[in-house]
């Protein structure tokens, strides 16, 4: 009986030990769960290190939110590419998660790949109103349906785990805003593209009151646009544009043609209001620029008095000093209204001496040869040509290093992302924010595809993340031109082409014909039928030496042929031209 008792005892005491162990292995799992608690990944897939392209995920758990998603315009040396949009690879992996794509502005660099994208996968598009139509018409082209919701300035938005603010910012196009993010950990703050201007064209000038209230709530993680962050100073008013075009159309009698970019609704605007003042007819030349002044008439961007539109082909039958033609071909694109006017090969507008040609953009880096072709050609025509260089005819609609400085001072972030720019910006941007006091290791530079992880106290980076190289689009292929095919376009740009043709014996492979020479791009063979003389039979002898070897593979054969005419064309003429054999079998 006794032992029985102490038995009873001893069972309990051990109940009670094993209790105690099991709660605390409870609690110790609870905390452990309580540690890997997802944290949030700012993933950009474009934008970074380069102009345009801009795309960054923002990632909690199983929820996704898209900023922008850009285009940009091909290298140089890309021969023949339309357009370069992002990899959508690490989203089409993570479609599911995907709760919206959210556009700041209407710039190419922010929407440019939408279209793609959403052939890729269905998913909502949030923007205000002019980006969104601006999307649609490029929806609309691709034959293309989406979801797109409007989503205005000071309106909040719920997506997955995310709530996100919209609000205004003065940039180069109309309908522009920053965002608020929300987010399980901490708010995000994303300027967009920005500057800011006191006194802008439209009268809603950006809310600095508001944004400093942003930053007394505490924002943890602040990304902001660094296209100017090595300009020094403020970024000046569209106002002074207004006033050099008040100038311009006060002192001109004869015609005036001003290209500008079709996106800047503002200065159209006063490009308008211009010729109402000063009684000229108005005539908009180029796609992109008929598209956007519809467009924008259509939401009440643009004010167009009634009966001041003309169509372009009705111009002729307008005195010059009544006419005034806004086209495209600021940045003196090959294909731009401008440039076939400069070319004589515009339908309708032909440059005449005294026409005055008003050029209100500046030069994106890489196009400063082109506009300068343009310049040429018009004052060669007898225009009189105004640009940049030498009038006020622009302003960008990027923040400068002060203004840089009073979005970080009014923000006040414990993490900072300097995004939108080449390495020479983002680094310069990252140095604005440390000569405010700014920790360094509290500042990243990252790569596109790299991941930014943060849990609201600490943040670090982890590398190659994504893929996110960029995709090329050639006509209607996407993606089916990479580097193999770019660098044969770029050695046929160099070096030309010869085809080495030949007949051979289906069973013996004895040459019955040939081999002939046909050159594209090389020499101009009539004036070089001794060297092409040379070269066939150079290819002969490498055929002929094929057949005493027993050579009997064609790729083998091919090799030689190639391998022997490319020494022989060098050693003759210092070039490396692309050598094709074609073999026949007969």
């Amino acid at each position: 009986m006794n032992v029985n008792k102490s038995n009873v005892k001893e069972n309990k005491r051990n109940e009670k030990k094993g209790g105690k162990k099991i709660r605390r292995e409870m609690t110790a799992m609870k905390k452990t769960r309580q540690r890997e608690k997802p944290v949030l990944k700012v993933v950009p897939l474009g934008g970074l290190r380069e102009i345009g392209k801009n795309i960054t995920a923002i990632e909690y758990g199983n929820d996704i939110l898209l900023i922008d998603c850009g285009a940009c315009f091909p290298d140089d040396d890309m021969f023949g590419i339309d357009l370069v949009i992002p990899d959508f690879t690490y989203l089409k992996e993570n479609r599911q998660k995907i709760k919206g794509l959210v556009i700041t502005h209407g710039h190419e660099d922010h929407i440019g790949g939408v279209p793609y994208l959403i052939k890729e996968m269905s998913i909502p598009v949030y923007g205000t109103r002019l980006p969104l139509g601006l999307i649609q018409n490029k929806l609309d082209e691709h034959g293309l349906k989406a979801k797109l919701r409007k989503f205005e300035v000071g309106d909040t938005i719920k997506l997955g785990c995310f709530r996100c603010e919209a609000i205004r910012v003065t940039h180069s196009i109309a309908d522009s805003i920053c965002l608020a993010i929300d987010t399980p950990v901490g708010r995000i703050f994303h300027t967009g593209d920005f500057k800011v201007d006191y006194t802008p064209v439209d009268g809603e000038p950006i809310d600095l009151a508001y944004l400093a209230e942003l930053g007394k709530k505490g924002v943890m993680l602040m990304m902001s646009d660094s296209t100017n962050a090595v300009r020094e100073g403020y970024t000046r008013s569209e106002k002074l544009v207004g006033k050099t075009l008040d100038n311009i159309f006060a002192t001109s009698n004869t015609r005036i043609l001003i290209a500008t970019f079709s996106s800047n609704v503002h200065r159209i605007q006063k490009i308008i209001d211009n010729a109402a003042d000063h009684k000229r007819k108005v005539a908009v030349s180029g796609r992109s620029m008929e598209n956007v002044v519809r467009l924008a008439e259509e939401l009440g961007y643009l004010r167009i008095p009634k009966g001041i539109m003309v169509d372009i082909n009705e111009t002729k039958n307008i005195p010059d000093n009544k006419l005034v033609i806004i086209t495209t071909g600021s940045q003196g694109e090959p294909m731009s209204a401008l440039a076939r006017m400069a070319s004589s090969e515009h339908k309708a507008i032909e440059i005449k001496p005294g026409d005055k040609v008003v050029l209100s953009s500046t030069p994106v880096p890489g196009n400063e040869k082109m506009v300068s072709n343009v310049v040429d050609k018009l004052i060669e025509k007898g225009a009189d040509v105004i640009y940049s260089d030498i009038a006020d005819t622009h302003v960008s609609g990027h923040a400068c290093k002060e203004e840089l400085k009073l979005m970080l001072s009014l923000i006040k972030p414990k993490f900072f992302m300097p995004v939108h720019g080449e390495y020479r910006h983002l680094k310069a941007h990252s140095d604005i924010a440390a000569g405010l006091g700014k920790n360094r290791n509290d500042i990243f530079i990252l790569n596109n595809g790299d991941c930014l992880t943060l849990n609201g106290k600490r943040a670090k980076v982890i590398e190659d993340v994504a893929p996110a190289g960029g995709i090329n689009i050639d006509g209607l292929g996407v993606g089916d031109v990479g580097n193999i095919v770019l660098r044969d376009r770029r050695l046929l740009s160099e070096g030309g082409l010869i085809i080495v043709a030949a007949a051979m014996d289906r069973v013996s492979r004895q040459v019955v014909s040939g081999p002939d020479l046909i050159s594209r791009g090389f020499v101009y063979v009539r004036e070089n039928e001794d060297l092409m003389e040379e070269a066939a039979k150079v290819a002969a002898e490498s055929l002929a030496g094929c057949e005493r070897d027993g050579v009997t593979d064609w790729n083998t054969m091919k090799t030689v042929v190639r391998d022997d005419l490319r020494r022989f064309l060098y050693s003759k003429t210092g070039r490396n031209p692309v050598i094709l054999p074609i073999f026949m079998e007969v």
